[in-house]
């Protein structure tokens, strides 16, 4: 399993105290990206939360990303995208585009990340883990029949390819990452309050650069 620890990176809490006396700091709170990345909607702020279903931090974050989410202004745009960095996570990755593919993420994704952490799933390795999940979905009412055409489907071929290769782009090397207009990543820590406030000052940011851009 390779996901970055939060709990356990060197000087953590050394930088967290230094980085709250004020504003986020470029290496410490956030990298930029480079080169910067294109984003789908030039004229909003994207936001990408890098993740993984069998992820412990993920999962930690979900409760406090969900709630964020819903306060985000209209000129920002929010999207998930599975990291991928083998490919045991480009099953998970799988599953989830398989799910938005069929538009069942919305009533999915949160259940299926409670199933997987608290009945069992997160131990479990490919096949078994791929198992694991369909079995999971036919109860929860899913057409089985449509979901294993697209697992397979080209559309979800398409988005892994995809999704491998902003991984690559990003340097990504573990999860959950946040990632504000394609210039910024922000650096995991103990705290997903931190996190998400590092990524709140990255779109503050984000909008001065495109206001200035504007004729």
């Amino acid at each position: 399993m390779v996901f970055r620890p939060l709990s356990v990176l060197p000087g953590l809490f050394l930088a967290l105290a230094v980085s709250a006396q004020g504003a986020p700091s470029e290496g410490v709170d956030y990298i930029e990206v480079k080169p910067p990345q294109s984003v789908d909607s030039p004229n909003k702020i994207e936001v990408i939360e890098f993740f993984w279903y069998r992820c412990p931090h993920c999962y930690a974050l979900e409760p406090e990303l969900e709630s964020w989410v819903k306060r985000l202004p209209r000129d920002v745009q929010f999207k998930r995208v599975p990291g991928i960095l083998n490919e045991d996570w480009a099953v998970d990755a799988r599953i989830y585009y398989a799910l938005e593919a069929m538009g069942e993420v919305d009533r999915l994704h949160r259940l299926l990340f409670d199933a997987i952490h608290q009945q069992g799933g997160v131990r479990l390795r490919g096949d078994a883990f791929g198992k694991w999940v369909a079995d999971w979905l036919a109860k929860q009412k899913v057409d089985m029949a449509k979901y294993d055409a697209a697992l397979h489907s080209f559309t979800v071929e398409s988005k892994l390819r995809r999704a491998a290769q902003m991984a690559r782009s990003y340097g990504l090397d573990g999860v959950p990452s946040l990632t504000v207009q394609g210039r910024y990543l922000v650096v995991a820590s103990t705290s997903q309050k931190a996190m998400l406030d590092t990524t709140d000052f990255l779109i503050g940011e984000s909008r001065k650069k495109l206001a200035k851009a504007r004729p």
